[in-house]
């Protein structure tokens, strides 16, 4: 039996939106996925817990936004009771060992990701698909993750052709996905919530 390759995509969700949406869709795609899985974060250690929704909120959100058959909603790290990446994926290797998984993250997380929690098992332990990020372009590919695995990059075999099997690379592997600026944040839709919510209540 073939075995499923699975993007996992990491975040609070808070709220989940398009962009979320939309990175699914193409690592799907790009990568020639069967299905992305959105973890959901009970809480990011590099977020305040100040204006973070409760999880239930955060829950219903993605399950709403995703609605394919091919986008799972988990709360696997809800079940671990933990919130480190690192840990998160050698668990799902465990539980799961018949999978091939794919970590899927913006390239404004590639910039900070030395700020992570042992981030570099993270790299050792799936390979990685970074998605282009408004801003971010420069200085995720010049920063210490992009160099440190710089010779372990996989890049498509032509413009608009998919990294087929990219699930199956030994890690450390990771790709660039390009073309994937989406501008919309869990943050700027905070924002604009709570601006529009001054905007109502202001005399």
């Amino acid at each position: 039996m073939r075995a499923q390759q699975i993007g996992l995509l990491g975040g609070s969700f808070n709220p989940a939106h398009e962009g979320h949406l939309y990175i699914s869709k193409t690592a799907l795609r790009s990568l020639g996925l069967d299905q992305v899985w959105w973890l959901v974060s009970p809480q990011n250690p590099l977020k305040p817990e100040d204006g973070m929704a409760p999880p239930k909120e955060r829950l219903a959100s993605a399950r709403k936004l995703a609605r394919s058959r091919r986008i799972s909603v988990s709360t696997f790290e809800f079940e671990l009771g933990q919130t480190y990446t690192a840990n998160t994926l050698i668990a799902l290797k465990r539980r799961y060992p018949f999978h091939r998984f794919v970590w899927l993250m913006g390239a404004d997380n590639l910039v900070q990701i030395p700020e992570w929690y042992r981030w570099r098992d993270i790299f050792e332990t799936l390979p990685v698909a970074v998605f282009d990020r408004p801003g971010s372009t420069f200085q995720a590919l010049s920063g210490q993750a992009a160099g440190l695995y710089a010779r372990h990059r996989l890049f498509p075999s032509g413009f608009g052709r998919p990294l087929q099997d990219f699930a199956l690379s030994p890690a450390p592997a990771w790709t660039f996905i390009s073309h994937t600026k989406h501008k919309l944040s869990s943050t700027k839709i905070r924002n604009l919530y709570d601006t529009a919510g001054k905007t109502c209540s202001s005399p």
